[in-house]
């Protein structure tokens, strides 16, 4: 296994198309799984079950649930966009505008004229013939004491996430967040196909597998430590030694 940190460094979200012909092995789904059992969650209350699906029929069905776009999503994106690599190597937060329809990224676009322009969508645009997906659940039932809102459930469903990515990277797999399967209207049909309890909340899904061809390299940027870290008090910048560069292809 490669050293953490290069791990870290190295992760990323692999968005072109999975493919469907190479399954991902049970005996790695089941080092991913580990990686999840083992994530630190708060009081211990172990708040998730994940779901995994990688059979063919029941991604077909998956896949044919309409996630039209989210009318927040549309409206705070372009607040969020860098249009060249430049500003984004400037700014050191958010993403490139391209990687984005172009409808999406237009300030003061009414959101049914977007939503008329990107078309009707559905989830296997989303899925990309991936052949593994995992649903990560959670139960809100389980909530550390003093947590109002369940923050530290929603900490801990990340370090659940983080975990799992990880140890896929590791292993030479794909991953892809899809937060697409928490929203209200999505989450509905996937809970009725997947008899997901009504309790049971879905927090994200992860589709899983191997790349059909090198993705294109895109600008990763964060901030410095000196941007973000305070010594002893807040404002009393810290100057640590460089340890990687910036901004990674």
């Amino acid at each position: 296994m490669s050293d953490i940190l290069t791990l870290i460094q190295e992760r990323r979200s692999v968005r072109g198309p999975f493919d469907p012909e190479r399954p991902v092995s049970m005996s790695d789904l089941q080092r991913i799984l580990e990686a999840a059992r083992w994530s630190p969650t708060a009081h211990n209350m172990q708040n998730f079950e994940v779901l995994i699906i990688n059979a063919k029929e029941v991604l077909v069905k998956l896949g044919e649930i309409s996630s039209p776009a989210s009318e927040v999503f549309i409206r705070e994106n372009y607040d969020q966009l860098s249009f060249s690599e430049e500003e984004l190597l400037q700014k050191k937060v958010g993403i490139l505008g391209t990687m984005f329809p172009t409808a999406w990224r237009t300030p003061g676009a009414k959101f049914d004229e977007v939503a008329r322009e990107s078309g009707p969508s559905f989830l296997t645009d989303t899925i990309k013939g991936s052949p593994t997906v995992l649903i990560v659940a959670y139960d809100a039932r389980k909530r550390a004491p003093a947590s109002e809102g369940d923050v530290l459930g929603f900490i801990s469903l990340g370090c659940a996430m983080e975990n799992m990515w990880l140890v896929a990277q590791s292993l030479g797999i794909g991953c892809q967040i899809m937060s697409v399967f928490s929203g209200d209207a999505v989450e509905k049909r996937v809970k009725h196909i997947l008899d997901i309890p009504e309790y049971m909340k879905i927090a994200f899904a992860a589709r899983l597998g191997y790349p059909v061809s090198v993705g294109v390299k895109y600008v990763r940027v964060r901030r410095d430590v000196k941007d973000f870290a305070h010594h002893d008090r807040f404002g009393a910048r810290l100057n640590p030694v460089e340890v990687a560069p910036n901004a990674q292809r």
